[in-house]
C-alpha cells in the first residue's frame, strides 16, 4: 500500500530529476527559479444546447468531470439570460475544475499514456495551441476515452477543455516543458 506522505507522482519526480536539468541546459537559465513549471490544468466540458432543454445533463457532465479530474467538478451557470437561446440567468451550462500539485501531475500523466492514445485517428495535438504566455489548450471531442468512465452508463459524449497553464514566459519554453513530458506534438 502506498504511504501518502512518500508517494510522489510519476512525472513530477520526472520533472525534477530529468527536465530540470535539461531545461536549464537547454535555455542557459542562470537562477533554478526562471525554469518553466506547470502551474495548473483546467478541465471544462460545456452541455450547450443540450443542458437547456435537459437540467439532468449538466449534472451528468458534473459527475463525469469529477471522475476524470479525481476531485469535485462545480457547476458553470450562465451569466445572462440569452432568448433566442432559451438561456436563462443561473442556468446550469457545464462544469469545470482546476487541478494543481499532484493531482495535476497524476492527470497529465493519464492524459499523456492513456487517454491521448485512445482517441480514434490520433495524430498528436496542435503544436500552435499556445496563448503567447507559455500556456496551451487543446480540446477533445469525446470525454470517454479516460478509463474512469464507463462506457455503459454515458448517456452522452460531451466534449472537453483542457488548459494546461504553465509559468513559462513565451511558448516556446512552455513548449519545451511540455516536450519533457512528452506531449505528442504533431508540429
Amino acid at each position: 500500500m502506498l504511504d501518502a506522505a512518500t508517494y510522489t507522482p510519476r512525472l513530477k519526480a520526472f520533472y525534477n530529476e530529468t527536465a530540470r536539468p535539461a531545461l536549464k541546459e537547454e535555455f542557459g537559465y542562470k537562477n533554478d527559479m526562471q525554469l518553466p513549471k506547470l502551474d495548473k490544468i483546467v478541465l471544462n466540458i460545456g452541455c450547450g444546447a443540450e443542458a437547456v432543454r435537459d437540467s439532468k445533463k449538466a449534472k451528468s457532465a458534473q459527475e463525469d468531470l469529477s471522475l476524470i479530474a479525481g476531485q469535485k467538478a462545480m457547476t458553470t451557470k450562465a451569466k445572462k439570460s440569452i432568448a433566442g437561446f432559451r438561456v436563462r440567468e443561473e442556468m446550469p451550462l457545464g462544469a469545470k475544475v482546476t487541478l494543481r500539485g499532484d493531482r495535476m501531475y497524476e492527470f497529465l500523466d493519464r492524459l499523456i499514456t492513456v487517454a491521448l492514445p485512445r482517441v480514434r485517428d490520433f495524430r498528436g495535438v496542435n503544436g500552435k495551441s499556445f496563448d503567447g504566455r507559455g500556456n496551451y489548450a487543446m480540446g477533445l471531442k469525446e470525454h470517454i476515452v479516460f478509463p474512469e468512465i464507463n462506457f455503459d452508463k454515458v448517456d452522452e459524449n460531451w466534449g472537453m477543455d483542457i488548459i494546461i497553464c504553465t509559468t513559462a514566459k513565451t511558448d516556446a519554453e512552455a513548449k519545451a516543458l511540455l516536450k519533457q513530458f512528452n506531449l505528442p506534438f504533431n508540429s
